[in-house]
């Protein structure tokens, strides 16, 4: 990356441009976004560790679009060994469907169908046995305590799991698209002879054409996890390794630290054979130390966090795209990487970060007003859709993460809080599911690419020239016919 114009102070996003260079470059989808990072993904989106974002179903539905959740460090050991568990038997092909019993009601229902975003609800008889599906409009205007097996539709489509190309077909796939349309259908159940398999789409049929899941050795979806620097972090990380993590996060928010450096050297010594991410920071000299303590991969971002105050608390921090350009340079010195942690908002935020050098990019509170959230979904009085988000430095966080410790420690703690304890993401209705921001971002950083004249996203960062622009020049990009979220 080269800067247009020299720049004279620190810049955020927001700040600067890409210019359009000489490109050879046919079709967005040559456009290879692989991060040649080590950990297996093939998009550069990383769902952050927060506890209000990285759960089961992100962790599930990133993994099979080529991403990686990070599961946070907050959440006990053994329910991490139990959701790697259940992420890796998870299909890379089609969505886990929202299974329930004939004999359970509309009123069961409506509490757990929009745990997918698919809208629809699975109907299985004791045995398990495949009886029909449930839509959301099919439980509007009955009586709450109906049961299912008297709404379950059992005249649509059915595949068995057999008929899907092993290779992702696009002939194969356009196929079974074709075969939903026709019955001017969305989803239809995937069986694995009587029993439920899974649910396909037509959207899922579409991204299958497009995005590669990411897999380990086995063919099993990848999952990600944090630990903190307290403790015994070597026999945490251990028992993570264990659990069948593929990736390793050494997490704080002062990653330029001696306890940092420490902790990191003790998952090291542990010679895992998974990628240690470790931060955060925002200098040079902080990647530097961090890899020299054995971390692979650096997180950039102290403050540009939506839910974050430590700049207004502390004044510490620096702006995004300024600490991703310096540590980028610093990382590719030394053979490690960087993933841009915080602050993204548009697609053009991504593709910045990407150009600037980073690997991949961490998305948090964006993810949060999703379907796969962990938080449950509320309505307001206007009938909007909406989910509660936090910081993992705020009160709530922090409350939660001490509750083990006595009330006089939980109590001095509790004076530190960085972050903001309850946040409205509402869900956008054209977006309302992580898959929908996926695509909106990658088909933002495939433009991009093309703009560039970049079939890599080495290249990318090679090839991008990046500009410096007035809050007019900004203003100047936005869309004033309708406003952008």
């Amino acid at each position: 990356m080269r800067f247009l114009t020299n720049p004279t102070t620190d810049l955020t996003y927001n700040d600067v441009f890409l210019v359009p260079s000489m490109s050879r470059v046919t079709s967005r989808f040559d456009a290879d976004l692989s991060p040649q990072d080590g950990t297996g993904s093939t998009i550069p989106v990383v769902a952050a560790n927060m506890t209000a974002v990285t759960g089961r179903r992100m962790t599930e539905t990133m993994a099979r679009r080529g991403g990686l959740g990070i599961l946070p460090q907050d959440i006990p050991l053994d329910v991490i060994a139990e959701v790697t568990s259940w992420v890796k038997d998870r299909s890379p092909r089609w969505d886990t469907p929202v299974v329930l019993r004939r004999t359970d009601t509309v009123h069961d229902a409506l509490g757990i169908i929009h745990k997918r975003p698919h809208g629809l609800v699975v109907v299985v008889d004791e045995q398990r046995r495949y009886l029909g599906l449930v839509l959301e409009s099919d439980c509007q205007d009955v009586d709450r305590f109906t049961q299912l097996g008297d709404l379950a539709r059992s005249d649509g489509p059915q595949f068995q799991e057999t008929e899907f190309p092993e290779d992702a077909d696009p002939a194969a796939l356009r196929a079974l698209y074709e075969s939903l349309a026709d019955a001017r259908v969305s989803a239809a159940p995937v069986l694995r002879g009587t029993e439920v398999a899974g649910i396909i789409t037509r959207q899922g049929l579409v991204r299958s054409t497009i995005y590669t899941p990411s897999v380990d050795a086995r063919g099993r979806l990848r999952v990600g996890a944090a630990v903190g620097i307290n403790g015994d972090v070597g026999a945490k990380a251990a028992r993570l390794l264990e659990a069948g993590v593929d990736v390793l996060v050494v997490d704080t928010a002062h990653g330029h630290q001696l306890k940092a450096m420490e902790a990191v050297a003790a998952v090291r010594a542990l010679d895992p054979q998974v990628p240690v991410v470790a931060g955060n920071v925002v200098t040079a000299d902080g990647v530097r130390d961090l890899v020299s303590a054995g971390a692979d991969i650096v997180k950039v971002g102290v403050g540009p966090g939506a839910m974050c105050t430590t700049r207004m608390m502390t004044a510490v921090g620096r702006p995004q795209f300024s600490a991703v350009v310096e540590c980028a340079e610093a990382a590719q010195d030394l053979g490690a990487h960087i993933w841009a942690d915080g602050g993204v908002k548009h697609p053009r935020d991504v593709a910045l970060a990407l150009a600037a050098g980073a690997s991949q990019v961490m998305v948090g509170s964006w993810f949060a007003g999703t379907h796969e959230g962990p938080g449950e979904i509320t309505v307001d009085a206007d009938g909007r859709a909406y989910k509660e988000s936090f910081g993992m430095a705020s009160a709530r966080a922090v409350k939660h993460r001490t509750l083990g410790e006595d009330r006089f420690s939980r109590a001095r703690k509790a004076l530190f809080e960085e972050g903001i304890s309850n946040s409205t993401m509402y869900l956008d209705p054209q977006r309302p599911g992580v898959e929908d921001l996926l695509d909106h971002i990658t088909s933002g950083v495939r433009s991009s690419m093309t703009y560039a004249g970049a079939t890599t996203l080495r290249q990318f960062a090679s090839r991008a020239v990046v500009g410096i622009q007035s809050q007019s020049g900004y203003d100047e990009g936005r869309p004033r016919s309708e406003s952008w979220s």
